[in-house]
């Protein structure tokens, strides 16, 4: 399992969300790259960078302060945050990323997407599956998740598996942040649907055993990191049990 630690970043200081909402956020440093080298110090090989400014407008992506994070620690770097053009894509890419995260776009245009997965390769995209819970499924979540879509998570994953998808990264929205551990049976479930997908876990994580015998394949680590609940060299040994 890959140990994918997490910045969020919102004015070129480090942030985080509790669920996605923008009115209720926590700031842990104001030196990303430090923070991102501590993780490297640490052993990590890849780090999952959301640029939130980038989310709200695309005008205001934090492109310079990104490559400086990957330039200056050598990290493999996933990133994401307000994708909206093949422009936008290719622009994180020149700057070093490894994979770029696609989200509301794979919903409101999944022909342009399935597009620039047959440009650069399955290895270069990773869609986010944010999902929310409601009329007992979960549905796809839009707007830096401000709004569910009409698309159900399986169909949406049945939609972009004939175009090559590789990698998905699933996100309870309810559980981000919240430290109350990742929602399993979901996890599960996905992997039992789509076995060959390279499936993320994001959302809740707050103790070492949420990350023990969890059906994904890589894990993504935000908050539970900044307030210490665990080390990165601990999420590290974890992961690999």
């Amino acid at each position: 399992m890959i140990l994918y630690p997490a910045i969020d970043l919102i004015g070129g200081a480090v942030v985080r969300l509790h669920k996605g909402n923008f009115d209720q956020l926590t700031q842990y440093g104001i030196d990303p790259v430090a923070v991102a080298k501590t993780y490297a110090h640490a052993g990590a090989s890849w780090l999952h960078l959301v640029d939130l400014d980038g989310a709200k407008n695309p005008q205001n992506r934090q492109i310079d302060l990104i490559a400086n994070i990957i330039n200056s620690t050598g990290l493999l770097v996933q990133t994401g945050g307000g994708i909206r053009s093949a422009d936008d894509l290719a622009a994180l890419l020149d700057a070093g990323a490894a994979r770029v995260v696609i989200g509301s776009l794979a919903v409101r245009d999944p022909v342009a997407v399935k597009q620039l997965m047959h440009i650069h390769g399955p290895e270069k995209v990773c869609l986010a599956a944010d999902v929310i819970w409601q009329n007992d499924a979960f549905y796809i979540a839009v707007s830096g998740w401000q709004e569910a879509s009409d698309l159900r998570l399986f169909d949406f994953l049945h939609m972009f598996a004939p175009a090559g998808l590789k990698h998905i990264l699933c996100t309870d929205i309810d559980r981000d942040g919240t430290l109350q551990g990742f929602n399993r049976a979901l996890y599960t479930n996905v992997k039992h649907e789509f076995p060959h997908l390279q499936l993320q876990a994001s959302g809740g994580a707050s103790r070492l055993e949420d990350l023990k015998h969890l059906d994904a394949d890589g894990v993504i680590i935000g908050k539970a990191l900044y307030e210490g609940r665990f080390s990165v060299a601990e999420a590290l040994e974890a992961t690999t049990c």
